[in-house]
């Protein structure tokens, strides 16, 4: 049976650009048009040329070889000519293959927003696809409001819709802009809609404010759409946009859809799509949604014991897919709850042979429990937790030994009288033999403690010296200054991989330095480091 082709709209670096705290550079752009477009997306929509020098220089030239590469802005202004219109000139003019305007089609908006006529909206809608059209470009018209317009007066809503098909508009995209329209209204409209305009013209563009974008847009996608707009990891204002890492998926591993439809993205694209999402959230500096579906660190890990023994036996009894279809992998959480199952599915995850039979096992399990009382969470901290067994298997060399670290923090007026806090550490450390003593400032005392840990260690210190700490989690587990401090650290070196190490005590200092430590000795164990003679 011939599939019917599905086209993926990815509007990151525009819609995804009004993402609280997301800023970004040409170059940031230039690098994420790359990855989509080697991830196969069928359009890459890179901004609003002539909103922003960002976005003007991204468009003085194309930046995408196979994916269209996609201008957006708006249709033309009421009560402007369209040779007079600024924003249509700077599209026309812009190195994209197409041109996605904005349209509004809720009567109110048209008023409201726009103070024009109706009539007048619609023949802005009307030339300023056919200008697209005649400058060779692509046009695409995304219907603002359209859910909620249609709900209010489905004649008018439905009158923009087909001027911009009449037109010559490649796609029609409905947008449910608020996020607020039901999984089985969006049916329902789209499948009304196409009664008047084709379904293999039709578009959904939804936002998440009901935590239902993609339930809305494979819901669009039932009722006659073949053209999905979505965000990479879902980012876009407020809430977010319909996530295509979790939509290209789920079209391409359940039956009801794939068994229906293709897109253009490989099952060798699809494998690289945890790493894609991850490198992407590395772009934006975000820490990657452990619950992410298909693609976070906990989207196939399992905690409790009998879920793992089941695991253990047929992975298919709690994983609804293959975690290896989109380079994720299976993690069984080691914890209070954890039975010897979780223990010997995830010791073998890690590389660590070790015989069910081994007494030591117990020792490690009830290790665990009882740190896990006080306060430490080996489920959001593997590296630890590796060390930890293999301390307890006894398989972690004494690559240094820590002889005292000292830490001051002093608040002055610095030379042009601001006053500024300064952070001073020492560390002591024997490395084979040799004592070295390192002192370095930070901007706080983890920090210094950090550069001076890592300023000088011997023997090992080219093995180190690409370490970067990239993240810093500090939480209180019980109440008062003199609480206990669990540290979470998350550190990463130049092949891009990153791991957790934790640490506990009621010093929020010393808890930092031991996951710090941890983080240092978990990458010499994984560089194959020996031991320094002494």
């Amino acid at each position: 049976m011939t599939k019917e082709r599905l086209y993926l709209f990815d509007t990151t670096l525009r819609d995804g650009a009004q993402t609280n705290g997301v800023d970004f550079s040409v170059e940031d752009k230039v690098l994420i048009a790359g990855m989509l477009d080697a991830l196969g997306v069928d359009y890459v929509e890179g901004g609003y040329p002539g909103a922003n020098p960002t976005d003007t220089r991204f468009f003085t030239e194309k930046r995408t070889n196979r994916a269209k590469f996609t201008a957006f802005g708006m249709t033309k202004r009421a009560g402007v000519s369209l040779s007079n219109d600024p924003g249509i000139n700077t599209l026309l003019a812009a190195s994209s293959d197409a041109i996605c305007f904005v349209a509004k089609t809720w009567d109110y908006q048209v008023k409201i927003a726009l103070g024009a006529t109706e009539e007048e909206n619609l023949e802005g809608i009307r030339q300023s696809v056919e200008a697209a059209v005649a400058a060779g470009k692509e046009a695409l018209v995304d219907c603002e409001h359209f859910f909620d317009g249609y709900k209010a007066n489905p004649t008018y809503t439905l009158a923009c819709a087909k001027t911009a098909y009449d037109a010559g508009a490649r796609w029609i995209v409905l947008c449910e802009t608020n996020g607020g329209t039901q999984p089985d209204e969006v049916e329902r409209i789209v499948r009304e809609v196409a009664k008047v305009i084709p379904g293999d013209h039709l578009g959904v563009h939804a936002h998440n404010d009901t935590e239902q974008a993609v339930a809305n847009s494979l819901a669009a996608i039932r009722g006659g759409a073949r053209h999905i707009q979505g965000t990479l990891n879902g980012i876009g204002e407020r809430c977010g946009n319909a996530n295509l890492t979790s939509i290209i998926p789920t079209l391409m591993l359940k039956p009801v859809y794939a068994d229906q439809f293709e897109i253009g993205v490989t099952m060798e694209g699809l494998q690289g799509l945890t790493a894609l999402s991850h490198r992407f959230d590395e772009i934006v500096n975000r820490a990657p949604n452990r619950q992410a579906p298909y693609v976070g660190a906990s989207a196939f890990a399992t905690k409790a014991g009998i879920h793992a023994s089941a695991i253990v036996k047929d992975p298919s009894t709690y994983e609804h897919v293959k975690p290896e279809s989109v380079g994720n992998h299976r993690r069984v959480l080691v914890s209070d709850q954890a039975g010897r199952s979780n223990l010997l599915a995830e010791l073998s995850r890690l590389g660590i042979t070790v015989d069910k039979g081994d007494r030591r096992l117990d020792a490690l399990l009830s290790e665990v429990k009882e740190r896990e009382a006080v306060g430490y969470s080996y489920e959001g901290a593997d590296a630890s937790f590796e060390l930890l067994a293999r301390r307890t298997l006894g398989h972690v060399p004494d690559y240094f030994t820590v002889e005292s670290f000292h830490v001051t923090v002093e608040r002055r007026f610095n030379a042009v009288g601001k006053q500024i806090s300064v952070s001073e550490a020492v560390v002591k450390l024997i490395v084979g033999g040799e004592r070295l003593l390192t002192v370095e400032e930070g901007n706080g005392p983890v920090n210094a403690l950090d550069r001076a840990l890592r300023k000088d260690l011997g023997v090992y210190q080219d093995i180190i010296s690409d370490l970067e700490l990239i993240d810093y989690k500090v939480r209180i587990l019980n109440g008062g200054t003199e609480a206990v401090t669990r540290v979470l650290i998350e550190t990463r070196d130049e092949t891009g991989d990153s791991w957790m190490t934790i640490g506990v005590s009621e010093n929020v200092v010393d808890a930092s330095f031991e996951a710090l430590l941890d983080s240092i000795i978990y990458k010499l164990v994984r560089s194959g480091a020996k031991p320094a003679k002494g």
